[in-house]
């Protein structure tokens, strides 16, 4: 981490689909970062860079990506992690929340103990786009009492404006697009 990463040549090993998952739509692939090795720790660096020092106890991950981050990112932190799930995935008790979609709804889950009232934690995903399953997420770390110390995220659509959702809350974006 002591180097100064460009997110320039991270966006470069970022693939582009149009029209998927549907006509209109340009998809921001990263699985061609992640294959990269060093584009990966990258990556991770620049994102625990943002949070060292913090006092994080907690990285939850959000289903499925932020599985990707969640773990390499509490291994530079020296914190634990927590996955968030969908529904029926989890073997004890969970707490759970329903949010909107735009087309339906959707649900996550985490245990109940997974969270101490009043831990550090930061919630971890691959995009921010609208912000919808992160606000529920949010909800979901609230209601068990933990600290939200940061939003992390390794692409924001800035042009979605998600991180409005957000005022109060620290929101760290590598990698941004406007269109």
């Amino acid at each position: 981490m002591t180097q100064a990463i460009n997110p320039e040549e991270l966006k470069a090993l970022v693939r582009t689909v149009p029209d998927f998952p549907k006509p209109g739509i340009l998809f921001y692939d990263i699985t061609t970062l992640l294959k990269d090795k060093t584009g990966f720790a990258q990556l991770i660096d620049a994102l625990a860079a943002h949070y060292i020092g913090k006092q994080i106890d907690l990285v939850l991950g959000i289903e499925a990506r932020g599985f990707i981050f969640g773990p390499a990112l509490a291994y530079r932190l020296n914190a634990g992690f927590v996955p968030v799930r969908k529904p029926r995935k989890l073997p004890a008790p969970v707490a759970r929340v329903t949010y909107d979609l735009e087309y339906g709804t959707d649900t996550l889950e985490i245990h109940v103990d997974a969270i101490e009232p009043g831990q550090r934690v930061i919630i971890v995903d691959d995009l921010l786009a609208t912000g919808g399953t992160m606000e529920a997420t949010v909800k979901l770390v609230r209601q068990l009492g933990g600290q939200i110390a940061g939003l992390a995220f390794a692409v924001e659509l800035d042009f979605l404006h998600g991180r409005n959702r957000f005022p109060d809350l620290d929101i760290f974006s590598l990698l941004h697009y406007d269109e």
